[in-house]
């Protein structure tokens, strides 16, 4: 079976990776297993996938789940080749994840594939979205967020998280002044969380509730916010600008920059000049 797998992003007991098969009717498929936890997301394409609990079409938007020393087939009977995102996860990765979901008894996926639910479809986007910009350190948040997500739908644990308490407001807080000092340096979500003696899904989750974005969201609006100033403060080069900000690679600024701020930085600063 022709697959190409490139690894976009890892982390401690978490990698993912961008999947593409090109085979087709008449290739016979192959028996493999399963390392970890895997959770792909179908972004192209239709195969059969078959595994001990079950077998399942998949198709773009279903969720492909397997657990560790689990044998599967994937088939193509239907159409030629597809493409996922694929995350893999350790077990103690997602016994972490589990122990903070209300409602989640146990470890382990029941079900073959979760079908495309609109409840997943924003995260998908993005995630999707992380994997064509390129945008690597998207994908320690993004990982965590779909692991959450995913165990929630697949278990039925669909209760609300408690609302913050003010200990977990004071923990956010904390979290943003260090991103504030520290924003020109890459600042991963277990170092935030760690400054808060929380865990990476928690930590996310009351971020998110008490700031109303991520913490990799709030650090990219911190660091685009400080190059729009200085755009229109000083006349530095903008590459100098973006590499201070904390963005490793000036087509990278250039784009986030005209999404978040509707221009490109060039046009942005000759506004300040023409309003001279």
């Amino acid at each position: 079976m022709a697959t190409t797998e490139k690894n976009l992003a890892s982390g401690t007991g978490w990698q993912v990776s961008d999947v593409v098969c090109t085979a087709a009717a008449g290739d016979k498929p192959f028996e493999e297993e399963h390392r970890s936890f895997c959770v792909a997301a179908v972004t192209r394409g239709t195969f059969r996938y078959r595994t001990r609990q079950g077998t399942a079409m998949l198709a773009p938007g279903a969720i492909l789940l397997g657990n560790p020393g689990a044998c599967y087939e994937c088939g193509h009977e239907h159409g030629a080749g597809d493409r996922c995102l694929s995350f893999h996860f350790s077990p103690t990765y997602l016994e972490r994840v589990a122990a903070e979901l209300p409602g989640a008894k146990r470890l382990g996926f029941a079900d073959p594939r979760l079908p495309p639910l609109p409840a997943l479809a924003p995260l998908l986007a993005e995630a999707e979205a992380a994997r064509e910009t390129s945008d690597g350190d998207a994908f320690e948040e993004l990982g965590l967020r779909i692991a959450g997500a995913v165990i929630a739908a697949a278990t039925g644990s669909s209760r609300d998280a408690p609302a913050p308490s003010r200990r977990d407001q004071k923990r956010v807080a904390e979290a943003v002044r260090l991103v504030e000092l520290n924003a020109d340096r890459s600042l991963s979500l277990t170092e935030l969380a760690d400054g808060t003696a929380t865990s990476p899904f928690h930590f996310l989750r009351t971020f998110r509730h008490v700031a109303g974005m991520t913490p990799y969201q709030f650090l990219l609006r911190t660091r685009l916010h400080r190059a729009a100033v200085r755009l229109r403060s000083s006349d530095a080069a903008v590459s100098t600008i973006a590499f201070d900000a904390g963005f490793n690679d000036l087509s990278t600024f250039n784009r986030r920059f005209r999404r978040e701020m509707g221009k490109t930085p060039g046009a942005y600063r000759t506004r300040r000049t023409g309003q001279r």
